[in-house]
This record gives structure tokens, sequence and C-alpha cells, in this order.
């Protein structure tokens, strides 16, 4: 199996547009950020390429990579957005905020697609995160059911320090991970979460050294397709269940799914 470099060298992309590259070897597709010049900083229309590369994914594919060139994840926010230009063809910011509230939300929920079908119950997301990953850049490895980073990393949440908060889907996953007290005070300080403690945290799930990103993205790969592709989509919609279940609740669908995961395997219904 290619590494997740080799994919965006030897593979003829299915996109390539406005900072998002999508390549696809058989099981494993691989989605990449390719402005390393701007640190892989983020606008409207880099949403609505992440979100249309969720919409290409043949439906062979179970893991999908995220990945960066360059020396940063992301850098967040392009702040050309909080210019009274903005981007070209895009209203600006200043624009949206003088705009009707169904007009906002429809706005946020648009930039937001793109955000999230990484925890899609059909595929496995990787996070390949190295250097800095601020903002909505923090919040886009958040998309993702996993998160492999460089021992170099360093997350923050910056949004509240410019009078904003984040948005782009990032604090259901937050608290998550590492509890209310905790993403409170990552979100309300806007500080840094460098590799230690992102991975004591819950975070990430293993860092390692920035040249040994790709390998352990890959190994990880490999041991998720060693599982039937049904009982991994089984057991990740039985853990994505869990906060919205009382434990009752919770019981009563570990049984359903394993009713049908015996009788799959029985070929009981063919």
């Amino acid at each position: 199996m290619a590494s997740p470099e080799q994919d965006d060298k030897d593979l003829g992309p299915v996109l390539d547009k406005d900072g998002v590259r999508l390549t696809v070897d058989d099981a494993i597709a691989t989605v990449t950020l390719t402005n390393p010049a701007k640190r892989n900083a983020q606008s409207p229309a880099l949403w609505r390429a992440l979100a249309e590369a969720g919409r290409l994914l043949p439906g062979s594919v179970r893991v999908v990579v995220l990945r960066a060139e360059g020396k940063s994840f992301s850098a967040g926010l392009d702040r050309q957005a909080f210019t009274p230009e903005g981007f070209d063809g895009e209203p600006s910011f200043i624009d949206l905020a003088h705009s009707s509230d169904a007009v906002l939300d429809e706005a946020i929920a648009g930039y937001q697609a793109g955000f999230t079908w990484w925890r899609r119950s059909d595929i496995v997301s990787i996070a390949a995160v190295q250097g800095h990953a601020i903002g909505a850049g923090f919040q886009l490895a958040l998309a993702c059911d996993l998160r492999v980073v460089a021992d170099d990393v360093q997350f923050a949440m910056r949004e509240t320090s410019l009078g904003l908060v984040p948005d782009l889907t990032g604090t259901h996953p937050l608290v998550g991970l590492v509890g209310y007290a905790r993403a409170l005070e990552i979100c309300a300080t806007g500080r840094f979460v460098a590799a230690e403690e992102a991975v004591s945290t819950g975070l990430a799930n293993i860092a390692v050294p920035a040249d040994q990103v790709d390998d352990t993205v890959r190994e990880l790969a490999t041991a998720l397709l060693a599982a039937p592709r049904d009982a991994v989509i089984e057991t990740k919609a039985l853990l994505q269940g869990v906060q919205g279940r009382a434990y009752d609740d919770q019981r009563a669908a570990e049984r359903a799914a394993q009713a049908r995961r015996l009788r799959d395997l029985a070929g009981v219904g063919e």
C-alpha cells in the first residue's frame, strides 16, 4: 500500500482545487492541504473543497487520511477574511454580519459542511498533524476520528481571543475528548497544547517524531483495514452513540448490533 505522500505523487487526483487535493488508492483516500506557503490557511473556498472531497469519496474507501504539506498543518482562518474586501467572489465577514439571521446561519452551516463528513459511520478518518494547528486547523483535526501528531505539534483554539467562538464543529469532539473544564480552559485562554499533553489528555492517539508520522499513519490504516468492514461500522456507531444514550439503552444497542452481525455471518436472510 502506498504511503500518504506517495498517494499524492503517484495517483491522479480525484479533486485538486482551492488548496485541497483528494487521491484514492483502493480502500484508502488521502485529503491533503496544499498551500504550505500560507501555512495552509483556510478560506470559504477551501471549506467548500473539503465538503466536495467528502461527496466524491468512492464507496470502496474505508480509511481517509487527512494531511498537510509543509511545516504547519494549518494556521487557521486566513486573516483576509477579516478585511472589508474579504476574498474575491465571496461575501466578506463584515457583509455577513449585516445580513439576516437566516442568511448568516446558512453561510456558517455551509462552512461547517467541510468538517462534518469525517465521522461518517462507513469510514474511519485519521488526521496526521504537524506543526501549528490553530483555530480552524485545530477544528479540522478534531473533525477526524483519530489523530497522529508530530512531536512538534502545537494545537490552539484562538477564536475566543479574536472575539469569536469555535464554530466549525470543534466544540463537541473537544469536550468529548478532554472534558468540559479543560476544553473551556483551552478555548478561553487560546494557549498552545503540545504533543505530550495532547496524548495524555486524549486529544491525540499517538505522538511520534515528524519523520515518522507517515509511517505511523500507514501502519494504523493497515490495522484498521484488517477487521471486516461491517464490524468496524457497527462498532463505530455504537461508540459514537454512547454520549446520547443511557446505560441500559447502550446495552440494547449492543444487543441489536450483535444480532445483526451474527445473522450476517450466518447468512440468515440471504
